[in-house]
């Protein structure tokens, strides 16, 4: 059964500290794969004309719910790509760009499988993980939800 660390903090998390923690939890690991997703200046994500730069982004979610549906893709994910530990970090809070969101750390016995498990992870969290998201530009705070891209990336694992 793979070892799998699911958190949800306002504080930044120290990715030497997570990787040393899941090598810990996976000896046998041939293979580690990592991302790591930060805040962006311009957003991106929001409908909003990229005129202006963001101010902030702020996360809002439900405790133990969030967690919970953490928790349910990164089950998925070591399932589905057999891996041997899995780490999952989302932070909650104002953050400003540059700043990191989020953290996913998959170890597996081959490269193809943590890479893979990461990228399933990233597509399930933007669309089923329990957050709320809006963004400052200039003097309108505008909420960011789900875009038709992040529905099809997840629609296509399923076919996978």
């Amino acid at each position: 059964m793979a070892t799998l660390c699911i958190q949800v903090q306002e504080s930044p998390f120290d990715i030497a500290v997570e990787l040393e923690a899941l090598l810990e939890s996976a000896p046998e690991a041939g293979a580690v794969a990592s991302f790591i997703g930060r805040v962006r200046a311009d957003g991106g994500e929001s409908a909003e004309p990229m005129s202006q730069p963001i101010g902030w982004l702020e996360l809002e979610h439900y405790p133990g719910m969030t967690e919970k549906s953490m928790r349910r893709i990164a089950d998925q994910a070591t399932k589905q790509f057999e891996l041997l530990a899995m780490t999952v970090i989302h932070r909650v809070g104002r953050l400003t760009p540059g700043e990191s969101i989020v953290l996913v750390l998959a170890a597996s016995r081959h490269r193809k499988a943590a890479f893979d498990a990461c990228e399933f992870v990233m597509d399930y969290l933007k669309l089923e993980a329990i957050f709320w998201k809006r963004e400052q530009r200039g003097e309108r705070e505008v909420w960011i939800g789900s875009t038709d891209d992040d529905r099809a990336r997840a629609r296509a694992w399923k076919g996978s």
